[in-house]
């Protein structure tokens, strides 16, 4: 039976061994005019988890996430990462973290390379660790032979790998990434999730989100499922699912059933 949520505030699993949690929202809110985009959210995730954030079109996911990071300021509500309130100290939480946002737009006339550099002098990288990093991701992300290609000319799989690269360069501890397989081809997507993986295993943590079921549970030990502005479960991947898969039991929780096995009339027989 999946972990539905009520109306009582989301169980905050990272305060049991005395670690604040990588990210935590508390009563997050948007609405655009009579639009209520997120409803009060509350959130958890723990240190170490690979979290996952599933949807339908319209669930709020993307505003959620954007008021997570700093990117769209709330009408309620807070965020924190690693106990760092985002609003109130907003270098200080930004330095622990890397963002992928959707449809991330880049400077298009710079070579991957250039813009790896143009990105880390920003942040203030000594330039021996900044041309060692970039080296090592342009490496990692399979891009050393496109690396005086301009980003313009990139392919969306190789954008979605220098974007990451972006947000891995400074050493954050925990990623934010919105729909980062979204029109990516296989190959591309095998080496994304391998570096993920990596991430998490050495001690990082990663928020997720994506309309792949299969791939949410492929990578992800922990998930929510927001639906209309809400979180309508949260918990364990397993706890979550219970005995069906992810994808049954996502399509239950948003009201999919209503819709299955309907055909369109004019195409009958």
């Amino acid at each position: 039976m999946a972990a539905e949520a009520t109306q009582d505030p989301v169980t905050d699993r990272s305060d049991v061994d005395g670690r604040p949690p990588a990210l935590r929202l508390t009563g997050l809110h948007k609405a655009f005019g009579a639009n209520i985009a997120v409803n009060h959210v509350d959130l958890t995730v723990p240190q170490g988890s690979f979290f996952g954030l599933v949807g339908p079109n319209g669930a709020g996911k993307t505003t959620a996430l954007s008021m997570a990071v700093g990117l769209l300021r709330p009408d309620e509500g807070s965020s924190e990462v690693f106990g760092v309130e985002v609003w109130k100290d907003p270098v200080q939480a930004r330095t622990m973290m890397g963002v992928l946002p959707d449809g991330l737009a880049m400077p298009e006339r710079l070579t991957g390379r250039e813009l790896l550099t143009f990105i880390g002098q920003l942040r203030g990288i000594e330039p021996a660790v900044l041309a060692e990093r970039i080296d090592e991701l342009l490496d990692v992300m399979e891009l050393h032979e496109a690396e005086t290609t301009l980003v313009v000319d990139y392919s969306t799989g190789m954008r979605k790998k220098i974007g990451l690269a972006t947000a891995l360069l400074h050493g954050p501890r925990l990623l934010v990434l919105d729909e980062p397989f979204e029109a990516v081809d296989p190959v591309s997507a095998a080496a994304l999730k391998a570096i993920l993986v990596r991430f998490v295993e050495s001690g990082g943590s990663v928020v997720l989100s994506s309309h792949v079921m299969a791939l949410v549970e492929q990578l992800c030990d922990t998930v929510a499922v927001m639906a209309k502005g809400r979180v309508v479960a949260d918990g364990p991947l397993a706890e979550v699912r219970g005995e069906q898969t992810l994808e049954q039991t996502f399509v239950r929780l948003v009201g999919g059933d209503e819709h299955a096995g309907r055909g369109l009339s004019w195409l009958a027989s």
